[in-house]
Parts: C-alpha cells; structure tokens; sequence
C-alpha cells in the first residue's frame, strides 16, 4: 500500500482543490506539475508542510519558495484552501466529545457497598475552555478574513512590512 492512501482503506482522502500550477522549467528533481498536485492533495489530508514537502521527495524551503515565485497565485491559494479544509476536519471531528463533556456532562455512577445508588453527572471544565478557545479562534480568523477582503484593499499579507504596515520598497 502507498503512502498516499488510508492505512485502514475506509477513509477516502480529501479531492484536492484544482489550481494553476506554477510555471517552471522541466526538471526532473524538481517541482513538475505531478509533484505540485500531490504536495496540495498531502496539504488537504491534514500534514504540515514539511511532511507533504518530504512525501513530495522535495524540501519545506522549496515549497516556500515555490509559493513565493511569481505566477503561483493559484498555487497559494490552493495551498491555503487546503490547509484551511484539513483544520476544518480537524476541529469537526473533535467537538462532540469536548461538548459533551464540557456542556452537557458525563454521567457517572455512584456506589454504596458495591452496588450503584445513584447517577452523578460531572462536567470538565478542560473541554469547555477548548470549546472557548475554539470559537475564539473562528472568531479571530472571522475578523481577519473580513478586514483582508474588505474592499479597495490589496491583500499584502505576505509583503515585508514597515512599523506602521506599509509594504516595503
């Protein structure tokens, strides 16, 4: 079995998002357009970039790199589309048992003598201040993607900045 799939084959990896690739020179030990797709689809199943750059056969530094060429608009976009979908996952996947245990409590029993007399309903305070912590961040992020996307405002994130956050010539 290949890296690539699921170890238990139930789970279906994630379509990567269709992008531009980025146009570069035919190399053999470089970034072709199969490696592009494979280090997004690794992005979108949930690895970090050093882990899809390496399953890729390509370095983290390249791929930053990669990102920062000119013409790879599409390819940040999907990378970014990809990471964004995996910590989506991540974060629906794990509410049910913080919620459950942070809101609506875990019920556990009560014993006398050996026998159960009574039900106790406890609640973890731990997974309630995840579940804070998590709205938090959608929030924050909310914030974030309205005040980037706002109108007549070039997205210059990704530009060296001076201290009052003006690009840098």
């Amino acid at each position: 079995m290949s890296n690539d799939s699921p170890r238990d084959g139930s789970a279906q990896a994630p379509v990567p998002p269709t992008f531009d690739l980025v146009p570069l020179r035919r190399r053999r030990d470089g970034w072709t357009p199969e490696r592009q797709r494979r280090f997004v689809a690794a992005l979108a199943e949930g690895l970090g970039v050093g882990a899809a750059a390496a399953r890729v056969g390509m370095s983290r530094k390249s791929a930053y790199a990669l990102r920062e060429r000119p013409g790879a608009a599409g390819f940040a976009a999907a990378w970014d589309g990809a990471c964004a979908a995996a910590r989506a996952r991540r974060f629906a996947a794990r509410p049910p048992g913080d919620w459950e245990r942070g809101v609506e409590g875990v019920l556990h029993p009560v014993r006398y003598r050996g026998r159960i007399v009574a039900w106790d309903r406890r609640f973890s305070d731990c997974a309630l201040l995840r579940l804070l912590g998590r709205v938090d961040w959608l929030e924050r992020k909310r914030d974030r993607e309205a005040e980037n996307n706002a109108p007549g405002k070039a997205n210059l994130c990704h530009l060296p900045q001076d201290a009052e956050g003006r690009p840098l010539p």
